[in-house]
């Protein structure tokens, strides 16, 4: 029965090969009501899973195919894979080849691909063994038209899982180096390669590009969460340059240079104005973009790249775009209409080739198995939970919990903060105003059957990652189990409010996973977006951009603020500075003038020891003296006028007889002590204490009186 674009067989529901076909019909919402009525005959868990997916991605038109017809047909009926993990094994294998991975699981004698043009002849009445080839054929095409021929599952080679591997692209000077690695390898070992490829010793090496920093030789390459394709480069400060290398050097520094493009999508009549740095490759913007605008890249139609940007392996600061910001249009690239109109019999295998052939063809861009997208994993798949129930440290849960979202959904994912909710909070709100961020708190429940789309889909998109990193501390917690959910209840209220809290338990876990952006206030913090999982790529990053524009607003109020404070507390500590030196030129003036004053003291008080101890002397040379002669006596008397600096005159009268040094004492006597005047005659000029002072005053030539001069000694 075909309804409203739905071909219905209620009556085969039941055979794992039953073909449900989807294209494009004027009214959707009709199509989904269809399958809704279909529901009842399949099996309720497949089918209720599908449906919510199919709810959130309805315009997806080949979801319904690529999951029910390719995986139901080709993996079990054609080569016997059940398990999911080794599928997509093949796939990865045979760079998401679908008729190379089965062909390369099929021995060549017992299947092969055939053409469609096989196909047809097989449903317009040829034979071609498949399981269930004994369908009514009043009942629609079903699997027995496959394009695939079966085999035994025990007749297929055993596919053991590789490893994943990472390209790298090294550029140095003018030299690119391409390399392939597992994704289990060290820093260390690449530079070893490149030491062999460019001959630079490892010692002299600076392996530059990555986008955690700069990494250790010991690091692993699967904990740096690389995406398949990666583009380095090589610094050697210290090893010269020579003159055909000096061209290179504006590249490598255009390498650390970050670029804005503003690109318009031109059907949804929107502008992205994105960064990149200079070591991001053409190839990486096409798919963040892809990610954005849901256009895969090999439908982007551009215009704006320079011509000599031909490759997209090239980085943008070789492309040749314009520095700081470049303008670029996208576009889906429309598809040739097609030759001829597809049969009736063959309806099943060409509505979604040439019809819907975009739709089905953007099956590969998505990257996921029937577990990422309906929560059906396997047991394999699902060993241990998110997060232990009753783990006591919660950094020691983070860390189970990001090894366990890594081994689900890959290593390309956000950067959770390994912590607790308040050392999260410490981090993102309560920093220098220019180093916060949002904080973006990731709910998880495997209860949820978005929870494996919103993960695979969107929390691991590289857009997705690459801004979250950029601009979020990202914490995450898993409430699948009540005391967990109970527990992060507890921290929310702790340090968001019960208005937080309440609204978390009002959500239904068909509505998780959650996404929620808290902002950091000044006196508390605040939830700008809750964001479900039953959302887009586009969707979310609008969120989280329309969220960051809110946040930047405040930042710039609170950076102002901050500067005004520091302003304030730089001219308060220049005051507090200044009052210090003032003080400190006070004391150190206080103390210059007690000094001087102490040594004025002291120097006051020699002065006055040696003025007491000059008059000492003084005295005992006056006591000393002998008694003046009478001018009536008898003896030989010398009469002497001694004339002072002063102007004033001594007189006095000696005995003939009496020796110099009685002279002397007596110019001593007077204040003018030997050591420090000298006693003379003008005519002739004597120095009369040069004389021996053992000498009598008559053979000094003194007798009987003389005039005789003080001067003080040089």
């Amino acid at each position: 029965m075909l309804e409203g674009g739905v071909w219905l067989s209620p009556n085969n529901a039941s055979e794992s090969s039953q073909k449900v076909v989807l294209w494009s019909h004027p009214s959707k919402e009709h199509s989904f009501n269809s399958l809704l009525a279909y529901a009842n005959d399949l099996d309720q868990t497949v089918v209720a899973s599908f449906l919510q997916f199919f709810h959130v991605h309805r315009d997806c038109s080949f979801c319904l195919w690529w999951t029910l017809e390719l995986y139901n047909d080709c993996r079990r009926a054609c080569t016997g894979i059940d398990n999911i993990a080794e599928a997509i094994t093949l796939l990865e294998l045979n760079n998401w080849d679908l008729v190379a991975a089965i062909n390369g699981v099929i021995p060549q004698e017992n299947g092969i691909l055939q053409s469609q043009s096989e196909a047809a002849d097989a449903a317009a009445g040829g034979t071609v063994p498949h399981p269930s080839s004994s369908s009514s054929s009043s009942s629609p095409p079903s699997s027995s038209t496959s394009a695939f021929c079966s085999i035994n599952p025990s007749s297929r080679h055993i596919v053991e899982r590789q490893p994943r591997m990472l390209n790298f692209r090294v550029d140095y000077r003018q030299r690119s180096v391409e390399l392939v690695l597992e994704e289990g390898s060290t820093v260390g070992e690449i530079k070893q390669i490149l030491e062999t490829e460019l001959g630079v010793p490892v010692s002299k090496m600076q392996l530059k590009g990555w986008k955690a920093g700069d990494v250790s030789d010991s690091t692993l390459l699967k904990s740096l969460h690389l995406p398949k394709n990666n583009s380095l480069y090589v610094l050697t400060p210290d090893i010269a340059p020579t003159a055909s290398t000096s061209k290179n050097s504006a590249l490598q520094e255009s390498l650390n240079q970050n670029f804005l493009l503003v690109i318009s999508h031109r059907e949804a009549q929107r502008d992205y104005s994105l960064n990149f740095p200079g070591s991001r490759t053409i190839q990486e913007v096409k798919r963040n973009i892809s990610d954005l605008t849901n256009i895969p890249v090999r439908h982007q139609q551009w215009e704006g790249w320079p011509a000599s940007a031909s490759d997209d392996s090239m980085t943008l600061a070789a492309s040749g775009i314009s520095y700081p910001c470049h303008h670029l249009s996208v576009c889906r690239r429309s598809s040739p209409a097609n030759a001829q109109e597809p049969t009736e019999e063959c309806a099943d295998v060409h509505m979604i080739s040439d019809s819907e052939g975009d739709d089905f063809e953007d099956a590969s861009e998505f990257g996921v198995d029937d577990s990422e997208m309906f929560g059906m994993g396997s047991s394999s798949c699902r060993k241990s939970p998110m997060m232990p129930e009753n783990s006591e440290n919660e950094a020691d849960a983070l860390l189970h919990f990001t090894a366990e979202f890594s081994s689900r959904y890959g290593e390309t994912h956000p950067m959770f903060f390994i912590g607790s909710l308040e050392a999260a909070s410490q981090e993102a709100f309560y920093g220098k105003a220019r180093d916060r961020k949002l904080l973006a708190i990731y709910l998880h429940n495997d209860d949820s059957v978005l929870s494996n789309v919103f993960c695979s889909q969107m929390m691991c998109a590289d857009s997705i990652v690459s801004y979250l990193s950029q601009n979020f501390i990202t914490w995450a917690w898993d409430v699948t189990k009540e005391a967990n959910k109970a527990r992060l209840l507890t921290m929310c209220t702790r340090h968001f409010g019960s208005v937080v809290t309440q609204t978390i338990r009002t959500y239904k876990t068909d509505q998780f996973p959650l996404l929620l952006v808290v902002m950091g206030k000044r006196t508390s913090n605040e939830v700008l977006n809750v964001i479900q999982g039953n959302t887009t790529v586009d969707e979310l990053m609008m969120r989280l951009m329309g969220a960051m524009e809110i946040f930047t607003a405040q930042q710039q109020e609170d950076i102002k603020d901050e500067d005004e404070r520091e302003a304030r507390e730089m001219v308060k500590r220049e005051q507090d500075e200044a009052y210090r030196l003032s003080l400190e030129a006070d004391r150190k003036k206080r103390e210059a003038q007690e000094r001087e004053e102490a040594e004025q003291v002291r120097l006051e008080q020699m002065r006055k020891e040696q003025e007491e101890e000059k008059e000492a002397i003084r005295l005992s040379l006056e006591q000393a003296l002998p008694p003046e002669p009478d001018e009536e006596s008898g003896e030989q008397i010398s009469k002497l006028r001694i004339r002072t600096p002063s102007g004033e005159f001594l007189e006095r009268r000696f005995l003939g007889s009496c020796k110099l040094q009685v002279l002397f004492d007596f110019v001593a006597s007077k204040g003018y002590p030997f050591e420090e005047f000298k006693l003379l005659t003008t005519f002739p000029r004597r120095i009369i204490t040069q004389l021996d002072p053992g000498s009598t005053l008559l053979e000094a030539k003194l007798f009987p009186q003389e005039t005789l001069f003080l001067e003080a000694k040089e």
